[in-house]
């Protein structure tokens, strides 16, 4: 859970416990791309703190030396990433993401209950500089854009998809608190009610598709959300 001293600076930011069951779920692998289902908890790639060494990257590294980090999902974030193993693969697919030709799906559950069934969220963000990592909507923030879709009404609760056109730290959090409709489980930007609905963030990404970085066909990979 998040801390902060009485001057808004960030004192802690949460206790690192990674999940070690499954220790890896790799979902595919070739000469260039490996793909794992990443657990809620466990880190992308290191932090600066000794304990935070143990994360998918480095996890992937014991069995396989040549995989490199392509791209992040949030430690509380579960769900489908891709890893390349060769310098070449690794230029192709950052190149991808850069320039928004990957298509993501997340899921997420959220609080109350969403009036619409479907819709686009336009607000700009930045980084909260008082407050490290967190991040904030402001108008001369860089440009964000999520669709959204109502899967199921459930009890004071959302089951909905998410789909980031761009791909900002925090960007599903914040867009879905801005409406009103935070994530259930968020220990960065819930208020007490929400952290207490669920033990993880019920964020979860559910599939991903890429140009392979050999053939140019498209591939998707997919992983079944637990919510």
């Amino acid at each position: 859970m998040l801390e902060f001293a009485a001057t808004g600076e960030l004192m802690q930011i949460f206790t690192y416990a990674p999940p070690s069951v499954p220790w890896l779920d790799i979902r595919y692998r070739d000469r260039d791309i490996l793909v794992i289902n990443k657990p809620s908890g466990l880190l992308s790639n290191p932090g600066r703190a000794e304990n935070t060494y143990d994360c998918a990257l480095t996890r992937l590294l014991q069995r396989y030396p040549e995989t490199i980090l392509v791209h992040r999902l949030d430690c509380a974030t579960s769900g489908i990433m891709v890893f390349a193993l060769n310098k070449k693969a690794e230029s192709n697919i950052k190149t991808q993401f850069q320039n928004r030709m990957s298509k993501k799906t997340y899921i997420a559950e959220v609080r109350g209950l969403l009036s619409q069934d479907q819709g686009v969220i336009e607000l700009a963000m930045k980084a909260n500089k008082t407050r490290p990592p967190l991040q904030e909507i402001a108008a001369d923030g860089k440009a964000s854009k999520t669709y959204y879709k109502v899967l199921e009404r459930r009890e004071n609760r959302t089951l909905v998809e998410l789909k980031p056109v761009t791909g900002r730290t925090h960007q599903l959090r914040l867009h879905m608190l801005a409406i009103g409709h935070p994530i259930l489980g968020d220990d960065f930007y819930g208020d007490k009610e929400v952290i207490a609905a669920s033990s993880r963030l019920r964020l979860h990404a559910m599939s991903l598709s890429i140009r392979h970085p050999f053939s140019a066909k498209e591939i998707t990979f997919k992983s079944s959300h637990p919510f």
